[in-house]
């Protein structure tokens, strides 16, 4: 029995240490899913259930689109108030949506769009905050007139994104936008070739050598800003180093 078959017996849950990166790389249909080629791609808008998860799962995606002059928008549903793990640099609720806003924005001069229009939904319009609809309807409202609608993908398994990516699919039927899925959470939870993930959807946008080190340098900054080291994983869900290691990829995978 191979090793991706043992791995299948051994699924994780959305916390704790989850699918090292060494085992995905060690997959050859990570690198043989169909490329999605962003050429000609003129606007698009960006949900992320948090700010910083717009860097985390489409950051590469973001730099080439800068880079190609595309006129982009990022909706951030929520500013993720007591998100942050406890930490020394960890600010108060009151100051922690000012502090991830700041430290986004940052990011994303790091990957050369600090001309990003940056859309705050605010605190009410969190997933759970308010029903899928409402936030559809808000986020059609974002999506008019651009091209393509990059979302949560609804099977991640967080909550926050998977409502998020389900208001975001009908909102791109309503406006027309074509959408793209990105996940975070899979890599942790899910194994090579588990059958609970649509892979046949599944594409990867190639990431040249500049944009694949500008997003590395954006999460790095915000590791460093957001999100202090975890000594001790028990069932939190938390970014751990096995975690943010898939975001170093020379892809990332969206499905279609």
């Amino acid at each position: 029995m191979s090793m991706i078959r043992r791995t299948m017996d051994r699924p994780h849950s959305i916390g704790g240490l989850g699918t090292s990166e060494a085992a995905w790389r060690a997959w050859p249909a990570l690198r043989e899913f169909p490329a999605l080629h962003l050429t000609g791609t003129q606007s698009a808008v960006v949900v992320a259930p948090y700010p910083d998860d717009a860097v985390f799962g489409f950051g590469g995606g973001l730099a080439i689109l800068a880079d190609a002059g595309a006129r982009l928008r990022i909706v951030a549903v929520s500013e993720g108030e007591a998100r942050l793990c406890p930490g020394p640099r960890t600010p108060s609720p009151v100051e922690e949506p000012r502090h991830r806003h700041s430290a986004t924005l940052q990011a994303l001069e790091v990957l050369g769009a600090s001309d990003i229009e940056m859309v705050r939904l605010g605190r009410d319009a969190g997933p759970g905050a308010c029903g899928v609809d409402e936030l559809a309807a808000r986020l059609a409202e974002a999506c008019a007139d651009f091209q393509v609608c990059v979302a949560p993908w609804e099977g991640d398994r967080h909550p926050e994104h998977e409502t998020a990516g389900s208001a975001a699919r009908r909102a791109a039927a309503r406006t027309g936008a074509a959408l793209l899925g990105y996940p975070v959470w899979l890599w942790n939870w899910a194994v090579p070739e588990d059958p609970r993930v649509p892979w046949r959807a599944a594409h990867r946008i190639v990431l040249p050598e500049e944009a694949r080190g500008a997003k590395a340098a954006a999460v790095a900054f915000l590791l460093h800003r957001l999100h202090p080291p975890v000594r001790h994983v028990r069932r939190e869900v938390v970014l751990t180093s096995t975690m943010t290691a898939h975001f170093a990829r020379e892809s990332e995978l969206v499905f279609v």
